[in-house]
C-alpha cells in the first residue's frame, strides 16, 4: 500500500559541513534525508569551528546553499560570551543550540551565568534547544520559567527526565522535547550487537525501563528527531569513538514499526515528524510538497547501500518495513525508485537573507 504523506521535517541533525566532510556534507546529507522522506532537516552548530559568530555563519550558510537538495534550517551555537551575537543573528536561524552536557565538539556550556545570559537575550520568537540530560534539564526548565520563554529539550532518554518533563508542562511550563528512534528502540543490552565503538552516542543509550518510560509518555512527546551524527567507520571502531549515529535512511521505518506496534497512531507520527516542528520551528509551507511510502516494503539495513558518507548504521542487518519510493518538493520529483534526481543547491533556506 502507497501511503502520501508531507514533507517530513527533521530538527536535529548534523551535516559536518563546513569542517569535516569526510563524515558526511551538505550534498551527501541531504540525499540521505530525501531517502528517508525528509524534505527539511535543521542543522547543529557543533561543527570545526564551531558556529558562534558572523564568519562561521557565513561559512555554514554558502556550503548549504551551494551543495543542499532539500530545504534546511540552521541553529546557531551557544557559547560562553556570545551572547549578544547570537541575539543579533537570530532572525537567519532556525534556532539557539545550548550544550549543557557533554557531547561531540567544544560548544559545552560549564556556567550557569552563559545559561542565564543566552535566556535573557536570544529573541523569544525563535526557539532556544538545549542539549540537557538529568540535573541540567531541571537547571534549563528553572531558567526558561523565571525568564518566561519557551525551551526545546533535545533527545530525551530517561525516565526520570520525561517524567519530569511531563510535570512542567503539566504545571503550565512553556517546554517540547524530542525523542530519537534509537532511544526508543535500542538500550544498552544491544552494545554487544552493534559493537562498542559504534555503540558510543550522546545520550547514551539506557536500560529497558528507560524505553518503557519514553514509550509509556510518547503523549507529552513534541517531536521525533533523529540527531542524524555521521561519523566513519573507521573513526566509529577507534580507540577514542566519536558518539554519534548516522539515522535519516531508517527513522521513517522505525517509527512505522511503533505504528504496527499499536504504540503511536499514523496521526501521532505525522504530528511529531511534521505538524508540531513545523510549529515549534516556525518552518514556512513547503507548496505541492509530499513523499510517497511503500508501508509494506520490507528492506534490509545495510549501511552501504545508503546515501550517508558515514556508510553504516547501528541497525545494521535489520528486516525494515516501509520504504519511501517517491518524494516531491514544490512539485517537482526530487526523489523516485532509491535515486536522488534534485541538483546540488536546490534546497531552500527557511530563513533565507532579505
Amino acid at each position: 500500500m502507497i501511503l502520501k504523506l508531507p514533507g517530513l521535517i527533521d530538527p536535529h541533525v548534523h551535516l559536518r559541513d563546513p569542517g569535516a566532510t569526510h563524515k558526511e556534507d551538505w550534498h551527501s546529507g541531504t540525499c540521505a534525508a530525501l531517502a528517508g522522506g525528509f524534505t527539511v532537516v535543521m542543522d547543529m552548530p557543533n561543527n570545526t569551528p564551531p558556529l558562534t559568530d558572523a564568519q562561521t555563519l557565513a561559512a555554514k550558510q554558502r556550503a548549504a546553499s551551494e551543495r543542499a537538495v532539500c530545504d534546511y534550517g540552521i541553529h546557531f551555537g551557544a557559547g560562553a560570551d556570545n551572547a549578544q551575537i547570537a541575539a543579533s543573528f537570530a532572525a537567519q536561524c532556525s534556532g539557539l543550540k545550548m550544550y549543557l552536557d557533554q557531547t561531540f565538539g567544544p560548544l559545552k556550556l560549564d556556567g550557569l551565568d552563559s545559561l542565564i545570559s543566552h535566556m535573557q537575550t536570544f529573541p523569544r520568537e525563535v526557539p532556544i534547544l538545549c542539549h540537557a540530560e538529568g540535573r541540567t534539564i531541571a537547571a534549563a526548565l528553572f531558567v526558561a520559567q523565571i525568564y518566561d520563554r519557551p525551551v526545546h529539550i533535545c533527545h530525551v532518554s530517561r525516565k526520570e527526565e520525561i517524567e519530569l518533563i511531563r510535570a512542567a508542562k503539566e504545571k503550565g511550563l512553556r517546554v517540547t522535547c524530542e525523542v530519537t528512534p534509537h532511544h526508543l528502540l535500542l538500550t544498552l543490552d544491544d552494545c554487544e550487537t552493534i559493537g562498542a565503538g559504534k555503540c558510543e552516542v550522546r545520550p547514551m543509550l539506557a536500560t529497558r525501563a528507560d524505553v518503557d518510560a519514553l514509550r509509556a509518555n510518547l503523549d507529552i512527546v513534541d517531536c521525533f528527531a533523529t540527531d542524524h551524527a555521521p561519523h566513519t567507520l573507521f573513526e566509529k571502531e577507534s580507540a577514542n569513538p566519536p558518539p554519534g549515529y548516522p539515522g535519516l535512511e531508517t527513522a521513517l521505518a522505525l517509527y512505522l514499526e511503533l505504528v504496527r506496534e499499536g504504540i503511536i497512531t499514523l496521526d501521532d507520527l505525522i504530528a511529531r515528524c511534521y505538524e508540531n516542528p513545523r510549529k515549534i520551528f516556525k518552518v514556512p509551507p513547503q507548496a505541492e510538497t509530499w513523499i510517497e511510502v511503500d508501508v509494506d516494503a520490507e528492506w534490509t539495513a545495510r549501511g552501504a547501500n545508503m546515501y550517508t558518507r558515514a556508510k553504516w548504521t547501528p541497525f545494521e542487518g535489520r528486516t525494515m518495513r516501509g520504504q519511501v519510493t517517491r518524494v516531491v518538493l514544490r512539485g517537482e520529483t526530487v526523489f523516485e525508485n532509491d535515486c536522488v534526481i534534485a541538483k546540488s543547491g536546490t534546497g531552500r533556506d527557511i530563513r533565507p537573507l532579505n
